[in-house]
């Protein structure tokens, strides 16, 4: 499934794919996909659901790899998702797709939102014009989405019969186009991985990657060809080859535009009229401060009421054990160090992160997050960054890792660092279920909102002082905005699915056998020795020496170190052990140090070692410094 952002796409996959699908990265590149086993026609098929990406020739590291993969994969077919309320500018990837010769279905998506605009497609036509199979579909109703795939079974496999069967430029182009066609059949050095077509249009826009390609298979002649070739077009055009090749695409696709659809009696929608006050320069960040802050005190609202419940059955459970076993042998202390293990997935982390993954999807699938996003941009400008590294800072909120990842699309380096340290200060959901868990179930809500905003304050002063260190001047942005939607319930609950599961799978599973450990560390007193090491640490912040550990086990991943507190502090009632401004200095503490191994391992991958290791000092530094402060704070009161 390929297709432009915002297209729909991820929903027709998330309609049709199963609980077992399964996000991974492109061999040797951290650009991600998603992919998930389906059963078409009484047959299983591997349905790989490709990034966003607006063409096949760009310079932007993902549609570099997913060029890649649409190349050199054994691909029985596409199916090209197309906004159908922006056909004209859909098209443009939808001729290029059509190039590589790969069986090929249109997916014409969100076909209710064309028809409220008033534009109406010829589909018949626009299929005999393009040669392919076109279905339309309303995915956000599941409309048309069996018949999709029932085609795109059909085609698979099959060779390309599409009567229009190229990009059909102007005649001084295409003849530049047949006469490097035929050198390059001439030649072999194609030796049949693309099209001479594809492989002619790619040479004269002159994209490293082919002409790579072409220079390693001794094609010097064909290079000098193409060279040649691309200087006349820049003479005869007065503008570079790339740039003439994506205005003749984007002109074949207007005239396909022009010739297949009709312009009846738009209706006006209260959509149109909403974003002149989401979006307002004053009410949209007094709206934007008042979602934030109710999505906040509803995911507080909703983890404490279940929170409370749960443990009393756990306390009481583990009281049974106690009378059942005694407390004093080594198998209560493991089936205890177990139960909380279980107890702190069950009680402490689901109730948060679950209704936290929930209001975040829904917000994303509404089409608030990238509306919030153009909103802060004004912010990102003072902190020394621009444009796209919004969508990190976005992600952050989720996950660091994807986060990290996603600085990727920035084009500067010196961007890309800065907008990696940012992302690792954003409180991740996992963050978040401690600063919930702990500040705001023991403090109240206002000191988990604190933390926050302390968060952001020290996000904006870092951003600032990194731009200072690393001057340059990064580029405005360019987002699209998504139109509003109503998500689904079922497209909700599988995304969410997909992003809790590495908590179910992995992070769980860890926490339980790391209770476990930690309990018979315990029993047998060696605990005592990593305290003692981490003893000026905890001495220094004011916290219980026992805590030691807890920290050891958070650079894991950062819930373990909430459940790891209450195991060490050997009780969930933790205000009988610990002061009010203990838990608040160890909730910033946690917020801000090391990030999590697998965040700390794409930050290698991305920045390399010295940056990596930069950051883990960075972050170190600052939780250090803000949990002192805090500590001295309440020592004044």
């Amino acid at each position: 499934m390929a297709g432009q952002p915002n297209s729909g796409k991820s929903t027709i996959f998330n309609a049709v794919a199963g609980y077992r699908s399964v996000t991974a990265n492109f061999p040797g590149a951290t650009v991600t996909y998603t992919s998930s086993m389906v059963r078409l026609n009484r047959k299983v098929a591997e349905l790989v659901d490709l990034p966003g990406c607006y063409s096949l020739s760009s310079t932007n590291e993902a549609e570099l790899e997913i060029r890649k993969i649409l190349l050199t994969q054994s691909v029985d077919s596409i199916i090209n998702v197309v906004d159908a309320s922006q056909l004209g500018r859909g098209l443009t990837l939808t001729l290029e797709l059509m190039e590589l010769d790969i069986p090929l279905v249109l997916c014409l998506n969100m076909m209710d939102e064309a028809a409220r605009k008033g534009i109406h497609i010829d589909i018949i036509k626009l299929s005999e014009l393009l040669g392919i199979p076109i279905e339309p579909v309303v995915a956000t109703k599941n409309i048309g989405v069996r018949k999709l795939f029932t085609t795109a079974a059909k085609v698979s496999g099959r060779k390309m019969q599409h009567r229009q069967k190229h990009l059909i430029c102007q005649r001084d182009v295409e003849e530049m186009i047949l006469e490097l066609s035929t050198a390059i059949k001439a030649n072999g050095s194609n030796n049949n991985t693309v099209t001479p077509r594809f492989l002619a249009i790619k040479l004269l826009e002159e994209d490293d990657y082919f002409i790579d390609r072409v220079r390693q298979s001794n094609g010097s002649l064909l290079l000098q060809k193409a060279q040649q070739l691309r200087k006349q077009l820049a003479e005869n055009r007065g503008r570079s080859p790339d740039t003439v090749m994506a205005m003749e695409r984007s002109a074949a696709a207007m005239e396909i535009f022009r010739r297949v659809t009709a312009i009846r009696h738009p209706k006006r929608d209260w959509r149109e009229g909403l974003d002149n006050i989401i979006m307002h320069k004053i009410w949209g960040y007094v709206i934007m401060m008042m979602i934030l802050v109710g999505f906040f005190y509803s995911v507080f609202g909703v983890g404490a009421f279940i929170e409370t419940p749960l443990l009393e059955v756990f306390e009481k459970l583990e009281t049974y054990l106690g009378k059942l076993l005694g407390t004093e042998g080594i198998l209560f202390a493991i089936l205890k160090s177990g139960l909380y293990g279980v107890s702190g997935g069950v009680a402490i982390v689901l109730p948060y992160l679950i209704p936290f993954l929930i209001g975040l999807t829904i917000l994303e699938d509404l089409g608030y997050l990238p509306r919030a996003a153009f909103l802060m941009d004004a912010f990102m400008h003072r902190i020394g960054l621009h444009g796209t590294a919004i969508i990190p800072a976005v992600l952050g909120y989720g996950c660091s890792v994807p986060a990290v990842m996603a600085t990727r699309i920035l084009p500067d380096r010196r961007d890309k660092i800065i907008a990696a340290v940012v992302a690792t200060l954003i409180p991740c959901s996992a963050r978040s279920v401690v600063i919930l868990g702990l500040a705001a179930y023991y403090l109240g809500a206002g000191a988990a909102l604190f933390v926050y905003l302390l968060n952001i304050v020290v996000i904006a002063l870092t951003g600032r002082a990194l731009s200072a260190l690393m001057p340059g001047v990064s580029p405005g942005m360019i987002m699209e905005v998504p139109r509003y939607q109503c998500p689904g319930a079922n497209a909700v609950l599988k995304k969410v699915w997909f992003r809790i599961r590495e908590f179910v799978i992995i992070a769980w599973p860890l926490l339980i056998a790391g209770s476990i450990i930690l309990g018979i560390v315990e029993y047998y007193q060696w605990d005592s020795l990593v305290n003692k090491l981490l003893f000026p640490l905890t001495w220094a912040l004011g916290l219980p020496a026992v805590l030691g550990t807890t920290l050891i086990f958070g650079i894991l991943r950062k819930e373990l170190s909430l459940i790891m507190l209450m195991q060490a502090l050997g009780t969930t009632q933790v205000l009988t052990v610990m002061t009010p401004a203990q838990i608040m200095v160890f909730t910033i503490f946690i917020t801000f140090y090391i990030p999590c191994v697998a965040t700390i391992a794409v930050l290698i991958k991305e920045l390399g070692r010295r940056w990596a290791g930069a950051v883990v000092g960075i972050t170190l530094v600052l939780a250090m410094v803000l949990a002192l402060a805090a500590r001295l704070v309440f020592l004044m009161i």
